[in-house]
Order: structure tokens, then C-alpha cells, then sequence
């Protein structure tokens, strides 16, 4: 039985009524929960729920009344307005029409510590200053179009995406509170920078983490995620997905392995993911590539 207190805005679309409504739940490992729902016009109220939640609405046109912590408020949506419900909050929400809404939800648990080292205390999930208010921001709509893109292209995203996406996503909401995240001084150390790439190429059929990263650097998340870009030129996460393309092409070349062992060897779950982002990248099919490339023999590893 979850406590009213301990109650996940995932938890709560998991229970009654609510269930029938969501059409799709991306939720690597808890750091961020992404749900799409499609709900009918009335009362849409919850309790609590302990996680700070961003919601999108895709349709627009519909009134919409209620309290997400914010004070009052009533207004017309727009298709791609985006507004964000404090934690630990009874919503009040009533809606004139059906509605379709994504939504990414902050476990306060996995967050509030990394809101903290990157705003140096100068900002905290009960001071932001937007709950409730309905607002735009061409940042966040790019980077939840792009987050829920890798989802239809790889399931559940990474925790090393999940976690870069959130720190781009809370530093927005800062700015948009009247509060920066500190800015990253310089880049990484050589030494580090060549650590941490090792790691990952080490570990590509794992799903590493930025947090293992970031601690590998003895930096804060967000810090790492910055400095790492300065350094290397691409975010952690694009770097990762270079060195599985990287990978995926030798083994192609050079290999006999089909091609659900070789998305196995990179951290994919299956050929169908493969086939995808391997597609995006050299604008072919992996079985496309593989007789592409001229080679004389195979190694069987």
C-alpha cells in the first residue's frame, strides 16, 4: 500500500481510472517519468504527489481552471503551452475539454541535490516562482520533442539521457524562476576527459550513468554535462551514441554476428532499436552497411 505521502504522479496515473487514460509511460529507472495521457473532458483533480511535474498540452482550445500551487488560475490553452505543479500539492484541475497532455515528472528524491550543486543554493523547488502559470519556452519544447523522439526510437531512454535531459530542462525552469544555473568554468581536465571516454567505450552494452561519470570527474551532474560538451564538442549522451555507431560499424565490417548481437554488444536492446539509430546516423541499414564493406574474412568474437 503507498502511503498518500509517498504517492509518484506515475503511481497515481497507475491506479483506477486513471489507467485507462495514459498512452504511453517512458520511466528509465525513476530519474525521469514521461507519460503521455488522453483524458475526457471534467474533473481532474489528484492528491499529492511527491515529484515535480512539466506538462505539455498537444491539442490547445480547451478552458482550463484549477490550482497546480501556484495560486488560481483560468485560461484558454494553446497547442504546445507547457505549465509545471509543485511537489507535495493537492491539484486542483478542471477541464472543459478532452485533452491530450505529455508530462515529465522530477522525483524530488533524484533531483532536489542536483538542483542545489548546480543553482548554488540560490534556488530550490519550493521557491520557483511558475508553478501554475502557463507559459513558453522554445528550450523545453525542443528538448522534449527530441527526449520523446529517442524514446520512439529506443524505448525507455538511457540514464545518462534521462539525466542530461533533466539538468538542460531544470537550468531552463531556473532561468525562467529569475535564477541561473552557474556556468561551467572552462573545460575538463585532459586526463579526465580521456578517463571518462575509456569508461564508456568499456562499458557499452551497460546503461552507464552521468552520475557515474560525473563522479569519475568529482564533479557535480550538471557541472560534468557542461565541461564535458566544452571539451569534447557534443553533450555525454551524443558522444555515447557516436561510440555505439562506431562500434556497430566494425562489428558489421569485421565480424559474423548478427545483428541482434551486435545491438546486445552496444547497449541496445534489440535489432529493431539498432536498426533505428543506426539508420539516422549513416542514412542506412545495418545489412545495408555490412554488404557495403568490402572484407575478406570474419572474425568470430
Amino acid at each position: 500500500m503507498i502511503k498518500p505521502k509517498d504517492l509518484s504522479f506515475t503511481q497515481w496515473h497507475s491506479e483506477g481510472k486513471h489507467a485507462s487514460y495514459v498512452r504511453a509511460r517512458k520511466s528509465p529507472g525513476g530519474i525521469l517519468d514521461l507519460l503521455e495521457v488522453a483524458r475526457p473532458a471534467g474533473d481532474m483533480s489528484r492528491p499529492a504527489v511527491t515529484d515535480i511535474v512539466l506538462f505539455q498540452d498537444l491539442q490547445g482550445g480547451g478552458r482550463v481552471r484549477g490550482d497546480l500551487g501556484g495560486g488560481r488560475f483560468d485560461v484558454t490553452s494553446k497547442k504546445g503551452d507547457l505549465v509545471l505543479a509543485a511537489p507535495n500539492f493537492a491539484a486542483t484541475v478542471m477541464n472543459d475539454a478532452n485533452h491530450q497532455l505529455r508530462s515529465l515528472a522530477f522525483p524530488m528524491a533524484q533531483w532536489k541535490s542536483v538542483l542545489d550543486e548546480a543553482a548554488d543554493g540560490r534556488i530550490s523547488f519550493e521557491s520557483f516562482c511558475i508553478y501554475g502559470r502557463v507559459f513558453d519556452s522554445p528550450a523545453i519544447r525542443t528538448l522534449l520533442r527530441n527526449l520523446w523522439a529517442i524514446c520512439e526510437d529506443e524505448g525507455a531512454p538511457s540514464r545518462l539521457l534521462a539525466r542530461a535531459a533533466g539538468c538542460e530542462i531544470l537550468a531552463e525552469l531556473c532561468r525562467l524562476s529569475g535564477a541561473m544555473f552557474e556556468p561551467a568554468k572552462g573545460g575538463l581536465a585532459p586526463r579526465i576527459v580521456l578517463r571518462c571516454q575509456e569508461l564508456m567505450r568499456a562499458r557499452l552494452s551497460e546503461d552507464i550513468s552521468l552520475d557515474e561519470l560525473a563522479a569519475e570527474a568529482q564533479l557535480s551532474l550538471y557541472h560534468f554535462a557542461r565541461m564535458f560538451k566544452q571539451s569534447v564538442g557534443v553533450p555525454p549522451r551524443v558522444y555515447l551514441t557516436q561510440l555505439r555507431m562506431e562500434k556497430a560499424c566494425e562489428l558489421l565490417a569485421f565480424t559474423d554476428l548478427s545483428i541482434t548481437e551486435i545491438a546486445l554488444k552496444i547497449g541496445y536492446s534489440s535489432s529493431q532499436v539498432l536498426s533505428r539509430v543506426f539508420f539516422k546516423y549513416q542514412h542506412m541499414s545495418p545489412s545495408d552497411y555490412r554488404r557495403a564493406v568490402p572484407v575478406t574474412s570474419y572474425i568470430r568474437i
